[in-house]
């Protein structure tokens, strides 16, 4: 079920809205809604990555285990080569 959020814009922006939504036959509903999804969608992305870099990184820090610098730059090299390589863990 939607619910109504309003939200309050400044004269520029409306019809910066409105003439955008004129040009690519939408509304300024459409326009807002799109903008919204995909910032939400870009953030939590972001937000995802943050959180598995922490976890990443406390396993690094309690086991100390990595991936070589050698063998990251073979892998990336296989790749570039068209190779199916795996990725090295």
């Amino acid at each position: 079920m939607s619910a109504t959020q309003g939200v309050k814009l400044d004269p520029e922006v409306r019809a910066r809205l409105t003439a955008l939504g004129a040009a690519r036959d939408r509304s300024p509903h459409w326009l807002m809604r799109t903008a919204i999804l995909e910032y939400l969608d870009r953030e939590e992305a972001f937000e995802r990555e943050k959180r598995e870099d922490a976890e990443r990184w406390e396993r690094y820090q309690l086991t100390g285990e990595a991936v070589s610098h050698e063998t990251v730059q073979q892998w990336l090299a296989d790749i570039a080569a068209g190779k199916d390589a795996p990725c090295p863990r």
